[in-house]
């Protein structure tokens, strides 16, 4: 891991610059102490990056996991009871991971992950406009649709036109143009600007401006608009921020009840992260899912016991991380150091950062996600991976991520499902002379009751006085249903005066009596 210090100490500190705020707002939009957040962005980096077998993948609270969180406590009765049910949750997961549960994660649908992709990319980029020119009545790291400030995405954006803060609005333009410049330009010219990365130049910007206009009142930003980390007073005051669950409520149903959900959605969503990472690797290793998940479940037992949320492998700070140059897990480490250091050493300065310049930083990682030449690319190879990729999208977009990627899956599914249904047989109209059609039909490798509709459609459109062969020799399944349909038709086709000929390993049958007899005593092989 250290040959990679380098690349890995850069890509580290983006990944601190937006992890910080998204840990401090998921906490906010959760419902639990502020500190709760930065614990689980700390747990998330340090244990869980120290354990994960992902190279470039970043754990830390999840956004999607904060309506839950939020109703948990108050329906366990404080936050103390919850925290119990993070640490079962971490124990479940550790379970999924010995019974190899991991493997659910390839069985996702490229154009799903992809559209799971470029719609967080579009998603970031809605969420931070309004945070960019200085509205931040909702917190960061809400990013569903229906938000807990009571508006939505896009009334929100609407709302900030009427809120604009004049100071935020133009360092937010200042940091924008410093990372345009640096990815474009600067980057390529020496070395020097590959080390010392643009976001940490834009940070240092926005400080330098809070300092020197926080005596104007036009150009000035309140502290409203500043990240906001819980500074303590002593040691004690410091320690006094920690939470411990609550063991004694172990035993009520709705405490294993939430447990269970949050190791079920949080597996979930680092499986779907995994699968995301693993596709914008640059070197394109594979994660081994199972490890990932007893790594998760043992973070999410640490975070739990110390009075951190729960945790999950997330997409906006692995793509941040990927984008600026991460090679190894050390990024992940060393960003979990960062965030355990500042919080301890240097809290007020980090209280000088302008929101809206770490969301300068988040709209350069949407942008990159949700690429428009991404759009074409899909529509390109065609439909049957564009339409799921484009329901994926705008499910995540107006719903959550959980929500949108099961309606990319379901479309994804229903893909397979019409493809099946076309793909049953071959059919081939041999010659028509005479006035006897001569029809062969040849069934795929495998044919299920998905097949049912094609080839029950077909037999009974086959004309009167018509010669039918059945060819079966490359068929290896064939489902019940198929030959209870053949059997029927068999009936049926003594009355239409049509001829079957059955090809098949065995030889040739003529007008079979009984095709539920003949397989069934076919050859296994067959």
């Amino acid at each position: 891991m250290l040959r990679y210090l380098k690349n890995d100490i850069p890509a580290s500190i983006v990944v601190f610059f937006v992890a910080l705020p998204l840990c401090l707002g998921i906490a906010l939009a959760s419902g639990a102490p502020l500190f709760s957040g930065l614990i689980a962005g700390i747990v998330g980096g340090i244990i869980v990056g120290t354990l994960s077998g992902s190279q470039i993948g970043v754990s830390g609270p999840a956004a999607g996991l904060a309506a839950i969180v939020l109703t948990a406590i108050g329906a366990l009765g404080g936050y103390e009871n919850f925290l119990v049910a993070v640490v079962l949750g971490g124990a479940i997961q550790i379970i999924f991971g010995v019974l190899k549960a991991g493997i659910i994660a390839y069985y996702f649908p490229s154009s799903v992950i992809k559209g799971m992709l470029t719609g967080i990319g579009l998603i970031i980029i809605l969420k931070q406009i309004p945070h960019f020119f200085g509205y931040d009545a909702d917190p960061e790291g809400d990013f569903a649709f229906f938000q807990v400030d009571g508006e939505n995405t896009f009334s929100e954006i609407f709302n900030a036109v009427n809120f604009i803060s004049p100071g935020a609005t133009m360092v937010a333009f200042l940091a924008l143009g410093i990372l345009v410049l640096w990815d474009n330009f600067l980057i390529k010219k020496a070395k020097i600007f590959q080390l010392i990365q643009g976001p940490l130049v834009a940070v240092f910007v926005g400080i330098l401006y809070y300092n020197l206009t926080k005596d104007s009142g036009f150009w000035g930003i309140s502290s409203d608009h500043l990240v906001s980390v819980p500074i303590p007073d002593t040691l004690d005051s410091f320690m006094g921020q920690f939470s411990f669950p609550n063991f004694q409520v172990i035993v009520r149903p709705e405490i294993w009840i939430t447990a269970f959900t949050i190791a079920l959605v949080a597996s979930l969503e680092t499986l779907l992260c995994v699968e995301a990472t693993d596709k914008l690797d640059p070197q394109k290793r594979v994660t081994p899912t199972n490890k990932e998940l007893l790594a998760q479940g043992t973070g999410n037992i640490i975070s739990g016991l110390i009075g951190g949320l729960p945790i999950t492998q997330v997409i906006v700070r692995s793509s941040a991380n990927i984008q600026s140059g991460g090679r190894s897990k050390m990024s992940a480490i060393i960003h979990g150091f960062l965030l355990l250091i500042s919080v301890i050493l240097i809290p007020r300065l980090l209280n000088m950062i302008p929101l809206s310049v770490l969301a300068a930083i988040l709209l350069i990682v949407g942008y990159k996600l949700a690429k428009p030449a991404l759009f074409k690319k899909m529509y390109d190879i065609g439909w049957k991976q564009f339409i799921p990729f484009t329901v994926t999208v705008l499910g995540i977009i107006f719903t959550d991520l959980l929500i949108g990627i099961g309606l990319g899956l379901g479309v994804g599914i229903a893909v397979i499902l019409i493809k099946s249904y076309q793909n049953s047989h071959f059919l081939h109209i041999e010659d028509i002379s005479n006035g006897k059609h001569r029809i062969k039909i040849t069934l795929a490798e495998e044919v299920t009751f998905f097949n049912k509709g094609a080839i029950l459609k077909e037999l009974d459109s086959l004309p009167r006085e018509t010669f039918l062969e059945i060819d079966v020799r490359k068929t290896r399944y064939l489902d019940n249903d198929i030959i209870e349909i053949l059997d029927d038709f068999a009936f049926k086709a003594k009355e239409r005066n049509i001829d079957i000929h059955l090809i098949s390993e065995r030889g040739v049958v003529e007008n079979p009596n009984s095709f539920l007899e003949f397989f069934r005593l076919r050859p296994k092989s067959a």
